[in-house]
């Protein structure tokens, strides 16, 4: 656990624009899942925890975000659809003006839902996760038969009920070879937003399983050429180079990604913040440092003040190359895979391979 200073929160950096409220809050509702991913994040079990938030828990927890006013909150898991009252939740944030996501996962439980009373839960979006190209890659990377299948139908169902839809492709040193067919999949698809997640080694997942570096940067180089031209908008999560990258070619800010909202300068602490099954604050669900818990301080209480957040959020306390770097402001790197990598969650991030010019 981190533990404030005894001098004190450190002071915010001027200018933050996120020092008020997060971009995004992701909640885990329950680490319950009936798959069996390879790289899960939360090392996801077939039961529920004893000791999740309450239905009422939930409820305060709903409104004091709406006190602070986020732009999004993910419902997430686990398995969202694992709490019964996952709909009643996600009522009561919606009609308190919070934008709401669902972030399921792919199993015979969603395919017996009616997509129609998600919608009017006030759910608009739903992420969905392709982590492999193929049925036989994306089910073995999810650990069950049968789930490349019911994710593609739950694409339809999606859209037939008129919920925006994301997709989640996982790059891993495994996959990304597939990154071709993963591009033609998307084209086929066509989601509103194709968000494409750098692995970080958390959970289930190790340093061994971390994308090269090189290769990497290969495909945010093609991202970036596809950003603007194809139908839906292009992101990443934990691989904030890629917007390095967008300025490095003339497409940085706005232009060219169709469909993102998210602000530049977002990553871990700095506009995003996670929320345990338990009640338990971190900068980001890959960067698992507990700042907090929700069942004893107001979440925009750990957000605003907790050192570790003021300080994600100062670009010029990073370590490293990171520290020097003149896209510090727009990138910052993976605080939670330089975390994962080192213990440090300052310090560089490894699969970042540009060579910053020197600072004066």
């Amino acid at each position: 656990m981190v533990s404030p200073s005894p001098l004190g929160p450190p002071a915010r950096p001027a200018g933050d624009p996120f020092a008020e409220r997060p971009f995004l809050v992701f909640w885990e509702m329950t680490r319950a899942c009936a798959l069996a991913c390879r790289h899960c994040r939360a090392e996801a079990q077939s039961r529920r925890h004893p000791e999740e938030l309450t239905t009422d828990e939930a409820f305060r927890v709903v409104d004091q975000l709406a006190a602070m006013r986020p732009p999004m909150l993910v419902l997430t898991g686990g398995d969202p659809l694992m709490r019964r009252d996952v709909l009643r939740v996600a009522r009561r944030a919606a009609d308190r003006e919070i934008r709401v996501a669902l972030s399921p996962a792919a199993t015979a439980r969603l395919m017996h839902y009616d997509f129609h009373a998600l919608r009017e839960a006030g759910i608009t979006r739903m992420s969905l996760s392709l982590d492999g190209a193929t049925r036989e890659t994306h089910d073995r990377f999810r650990g069950v038969t049968g789930t490349f299948d019911r994710t593609i139908a739950a694409v339809r169902m999606a859209e037939e009920a008129g919920i925006s839809l994301q997709i989640n492709t996982t790059l891993t040193a495994t996959n990304l070879h597939e990154f071709p067919q993963f591009r033609d999949l998307m084209m086929e698809l066509k989601p509103a937003m194709w968000s494409v997640f750098i692995l970080v080694p958390t959970g289930r997942a190790g340093m061994a399983d971390v994308p090269d570096g090189e290769a990497l940067e290969a495909i945010f180089h093609e991202m970036a050429g596809l950003a603007g031209t194809v139908p839906f908008g292009i992101k990443t999560t934990e691989g904030h180079h890629y917007r390095r990258v967008l300025h490095q070619v003339g497409k940085g800010g706005a232009k060219g990604r169709m469909g993102m909202r998210t602000p530049e300068g977002i990553r871990d602490g700095r506009g995003v913040m996670f929320i345990s099954h338990t009640g338990e604050v971190s900068p980001s669900g890959f960067l698992p440092l507990n700042c907090g818990n929700v069942r004893r301080t107001d979440p925009a209480a750990i957000y605003r003040e907790h050192p570790l957040f003021v300080s994600l959020r100062d670009s010029d306390a990073l370590g490293g190359k990171c520290g020097r770097c003149e896209f510090r402001r727009i990138c910052g790197g993976s605080r939670a895979r330089a975390y994962g990598a080192t213990g440090d969650p300052f310090a560089e991030d490894p699969c970042c391979i540009h060579q910053p010019k020197r600072r004066p």
